[in-house]
């Protein structure tokens, strides 16, 4: 069976509307009561909590859309992103790294061979090991298929050499998927290699400053003659590229529930605020400026919703235009996510501006949305392309 087979059979009904109620009404009660009373500690303390995403692991948020006979949950990518956006209402840059994990274990349960879904898949989806993807390069961002990262055959091993940039989960995962030039310039010439914490030769920068996502480790990935055993190899050489863009089609919707999630926080927020807050004599909920606002605000963010449950299908259902589809849905909710969240610190007027509120936190960890997953230029570009034939 080629990793190619695998994919089409790798696709979950969704759920019954009571069973994925009961699931998304059990994330939540998880969210609110691990996540949201910590997310403002977390991100002044950049505290990554391993322990907490432990305890998701328990409740199966580390394998949402991983096969059961390894212990994953089995859900659909339109059930998925219901789970993804009501775990980022608690915190935004914890759930991004949860559909990280997500994406990598994913790479793993569609191009693995049974030997490594089997060795890696168990303890991802518990999350006691946690997963990292390793294709941006300090050189090779948004064209990913310049990446220098090297990997040069060696007897019965693939040596790996290079530096990969911006790397979520970097010196704490326990398994890296590394992308890495195998063959000539140019996209084909890239394979994907699962290297294991601990490999001699790997190594990491420092934990990044960031504006947002404070919660999550963002470091360099360094490999120094990493030395792995050609078994490492995901899928066959030179489909390396192509695993990598796959993923990142379900990456986008994710990233994109993410903004979700958290500017629906926001909004709710919002609304609470004008209620209660008073100027010239009555609630700022009576102006018809803030009432035009909220309805703009909340018509923008359904929209969105619209789309990445759209994209979400077109994943489930292997649709010939997914990848347009997942990009459409990643700029539009990302840029609506963060207008919405920056609409709601606006409105909370110098209130929102302060950490306490926890607006401005969410405006910082919604703007990388726009960033990451392919900056929204590059959604435009692949849209574009796509219509253009």
């Amino acid at each position: 069976m080629t990793p190619q087979t695998r994919v089409a059979e790798h696709a979950f009904p969704a759920l019954a509307a009571e069973e994925r109620s009961a699931i998304i009404d059990a994330v939540r009660d998880f969210a609110q009561a691990e996540i949201a009373p910590h997310a403002l500690e977390w991100d002044a303390a950049q505290h990554f909590p391993r322990d907490v995403l432990v305890r998701g692991g328990e409740l199966g948020l580390g394998g949402l859309y991983i096969r059961e006979d390894v212990g994953g949950s089995g859900l659909s990518r339109s059930d998925a992103v219901a789970v993804v956006e009501e775990l980022a209402k608690a915190d935004p840059s914890l759930a991004a790294y949860v559909t990280i994990h997500n994406m990598v274990a994913w790479m793993i349960d569609t191009y693995g061979t049974e030997d490594q879904r089997q060795e890696w898949l168990p303890k991802l989806v518990t999350m006691g090991d946690l997963g990292a993807y390793c294709l941006t390069e300090p050189g090779a961002g948004s064209d990913a298929a310049a990446i220098a990262t090297s990997a040069i055959r060696s007897g019965d091993d693939y040596v790996l050499t290079g530096v990969k940039q911006f790397i979520s989960g970097g010196g704490e995962a326990s398994v890296y998927i590394v992308m890495a030039r195998t063959g000539d310039p140019g996209a084909r010439g890239i394979s994907a290699f699962l290297v294991p914490d601990g490999t001699p030769g790997l190594s990491f920068g420092v934990n990044e400053h960031k504006m947002g996502w404070k919660a999550q480790p963002t470091r360099q990935v360094i490999l120094d003659e990493v030395r792995v055993p050609a078994s490492s190899m995901l899928g066959v050489e030179g489909q390396g590229f192509k695993i990598a863009m796959s993923a990142l089609n379900g990456g986008r919707i994710n990233i994109a529930a993410c903004s979700l999630g958290g500017a629906q926080w926001a909004l709710d927020r919002a609304v609470q605020y004008v209620q209660e807050r008073f100027t010239f004599g009555e609630p700022l909920a009576e102006k018809q400026a803030v009432v035009f606002a909220l309805a703009d605000m909340a018509t923008d963010l359904q929209a969105a919703r619209a789309l990445v449950r759209d994209a979400a299908y077109a994943l489930d259902t292997k649709a010939p235009d997914v990848a347009m589809q997942c990009a459409m849905a990643k700029r539009f909710a990302t840029d609506a996510g963060f207008r919405v969240a920056n609409e709601a610190l606006q409105l909370h007027g110098g209130y929102g501006y302060l950490a306490d509120y926890g607006i401005e936190k969410v405006v910082r960890d919604l703007r990388v949305h726009q960033i990451l997953e392919g900056t929204n230029e590059i959604m435009r570009v692949i849209i574009g392309r796509e219509l253009l034939g």
